[in-house]
């Protein structure tokens, strides 16, 4: 009675960023019931940016309803682009806009984080104004507890972290210390811009989606759509385009109080040296243009100190929780939504009569061997992005986008 009892829990989701909602709608279509606890208001904006989707987009079509993956294209950056079976992305010199390698690859998918968010949440209850506190767990070792600021508690048959890079339920199991994210001395900041008609088609001729650069001043440069919703009206498009450089700790403490003015100043002169997009777009952005920008972070799940206990199977993670990884080579959509599908597999495993230690045990081991050599690869590949006498060795340059074996 008591396994029974147990079965009929909620599994407890604590996040409500894209690798949760994915495991929710992957439980409910396997008819394993959840609730998701997400931090925020449920009207509090966010920044908002775009995801590579590639090799991992069976595995979030396998969590989605069929009717919410038909609408997979309506969510793209730019939804009048089809998803080509194979696509070419050219990494190009900063420069001099030679191209250095291109690699083609597919189908590729670039998503709008916000609307790939509203589209995994339809259907699914998600409680807000949740911010996790504490976990404990039951005497038997049967249930899990989530505990939240508010005074408030919720009981589930588990409790999976999938809240984030800064997570708390990674800091509960590990403590502030090995919990804690890893800063490293790399930064970015972050422009999203709209254009005059004439300038929007000019910077969108260089590619319809997305471009890569290196530049010999040991910088890194994105530069692509975020969204065009309006065909017809290239000045309602807007673009999403960053230089990265490195940045010492010190650096990012001293300056951290500096005003978008500052952090635009700073990227307008990086790109005085730089080829088209970047140099015309940095040029078109008016001083006062707000941005955003991030010390660049990582965590390691495969480090010593870093293996948390699961309590029996009731607590584990995913996503940016476990392997928060550097953007630069665009895996981290694709290594969560794996998580979200392995998991969500393991977790129809336990339904089915299988010990919940050992299958959850088995799922993280997969997972930290996976996740954990991505982020060591990740972490790479911003290093030497970042080292002109290097970029060639980079696995941006000699992997493009493919999956690690």
């Amino acid at each position: 009675m008591a396994d029974r009892a147990s079965n009929e829990l909620p599994v407890l989701i604590v996040g409500s960023g894209n690798t949760g909602l994915a495991l929710a709608q992957g439980l409910r279509k396997a008819g394993i019931q959840c609730t998701v606890f997400e931090k925020e208001a449920l009207q509090a904006r966010e920044r908002d940016w775009n995801m590579g989707l590639h090799w991992g987009a069976p595995v979030l079509k396998s969590l989605m309803p069929d009717e919410s993956w038909a609408r997979i294209q309506s969510i793209q950056v730019d939804s009048h682009v089809p998803t080509k079976d194979e696509d070419t992305l050219s990494f190009v010199q900063g420069d001099t806009g030679e191209t250095m390698v291109a690699f083609t690859f597919g189908p590729f998918y670039r998503l709008r984080r916000s609307k790939l968010r509203d589209l995994l949440a339809q259907e699914l209850d998600i409680q807000y104004n949740k911010r996790l506190s504490d976990i404990t767990y039951a005497d038997d070792r049967r249930s899990v507890t989530a505990h939240f600021d508010d005074g408030t508690s919720a009981t589930g048959r588990m409790l999976v972290g999938a809240d984030g890079a800064r997570s708390t339920t990674r800091q509960c199991l590990l403590g502030p210390d090995h919990g804690a994210i890893n800063r490293i001395p790399y930064a970015a900041t972050f422009v999203q811009r709209q254009f005059s008609t004439e300038q929007a088609l000019f910077l969108r001729k260089f590619h319809p989606l997305f471009l890569a650069s290196a530049h010999p001043g040991n910088h890194f440069a994105f530069f692509g759509m975020q969204d065009a919703a309006d065909l017809d009206n290239p000045s309602s498009w807007t673009f999403f385009f960053y230089i990265s450089w490195p940045s010492s700790l010190d650096e990012q403490d001293a300056t951290a109080d500096w005003t978008d003015a500052q952090r635009l100043a700073q990227q307008k002169e990086f790109a005085k040296t730089f080829c088209d997009p970047w140099k015309s777009a940095y040029e078109w952005t008016p001083d006062d243009a707000p941005v955003w920008y991030m010390g660049l972070t990582d965590w390691d799940p495969g480090l010593d100190g870093h293996r948390w206990d699961n309590h029996g199977g009731l607590v584990t993670m995913v996503g940016d929780a476990v392997h928060p990884m550097t953007y630069q080579r665009g895996q981290g959509l694709n290594h969560s939504v794996t998580d979200a599908g392995k998991l969500r597999d393991a977790i129809i495993k336990i339904r089915e009569g299988g010990v919940q230690k050992d299958i959850i045990t088995a799922f993280e081991e997969e997972m930290i061997a996976r996740g954990g050599g991505e982020v060591r690869d990740g972490t790479a590949n911003t290093m030497l992005l970042h080292d002109w006498e290097k970029v060639q060795q980079s696995p941006f340059f000699t992997k493009g986008m493919k999956k690690n074996e």
